[in-house]
């Protein structure tokens, strides 16, 4: 079994429950098994979404969703040897959309990496997405996050939730980041979990980002138990 099956099958059995009774669907990706060419981050599920704000940070457009791009010098890239002994050998990098010209008109590019999935009717309960992260090459004034997004189709696709880890000044060691959401009263919303990086001037913005997971605890934080989790990326 690879890393990616047991981690997801380790969630479950921590958690306590059948996967019968999940609400959401549970996803978990070392990014050992995908090439770093374009197209493998696509076929895994992954978008693109950018988003485009003036200097003063007000918002001019967006652009998306698309099956995620990698390796091809823009938004993100599968790399290898930034792992340590949990991360094994192949590894996400997430950037900027180095391909949009408002980075030289002195416009912010926020670009977001993500999956997302609709909740359904009745769910409830307590999710959490966790991921191994270091620095990258981010400078300047670029800003990273590790988010859960929820946005309504039924209010405009309104921003409903946006929970956030900030990544900006992360250390260049690996370490274990998360953030939870309640699912209960979003039925039918849009349910988004990812990372993005905001930058301008072709600033550098880099994050590394490994032994992504997305699945339902509904216990607080315990340091054992997601230590168990982790170490079945070894």
């Amino acid at each position: 079994m690879n890393r990616t099956a047991s981690v997801i099958g380790a969630v479950l059995v921590i958690c306590a429950l059948p996967l019968a009774a999940l609400a959401q669907t549970p996803y978990a990706q070392d990014f050992e098994s995908l090439l770093p060419e374009n197209g493998s981050l696509a076929a895994d599920g992954w978008l693109n979404y950018g988003n485009v704000f003036d200097p003063a940070m007000n918002y001019i457009y967006g652009y998306g969703p698309y099956g995620a791009v990698n390796n091809i010098g823009n938004w993100q890239d599968i790399v290898a040897g930034q792992g340590g002994a949990m991360q094994g050998n192949q590894q996400l990098v997430v950037y900027s959309d180095y391909a949009n010209g408002n980075h030289g008109a002195g416009n912010w590019v926020e670009s977001n990496c993500y999956h997302e999935q609709t909740i359904p009717v009745g769910a409830s309960g307590t999710w959490r997405f966790i991921f191994d992260a270091k620095r990258g090459n981010i400078g300047g004034a670029s800003t990273a996050r590790g988010f859960i997004k929820t946005l309504d189709p039924n209010a405009g696709w309104q921003m409903t939730n946006y929970i956030v880890a900030d990544m900006t000044n992360i250390p260049d060691t690996w370490g274990t980041y998360w953030v939870n959401i309640n699912v209960t009263g979003l039925d039918g919303q849009i349910l988004q979990f990812g990372f993005s990086s905001t930058a301008t001037n072709y600033e550098p913005c880099g994050i590394f980002y490994d032994n992504v997971c997305f699945a339902e605890c509904p216990s607080p934080v315990e340091s054992t138990t997601w230590s168990a989790v982790k170490a079945l990326f070894r």
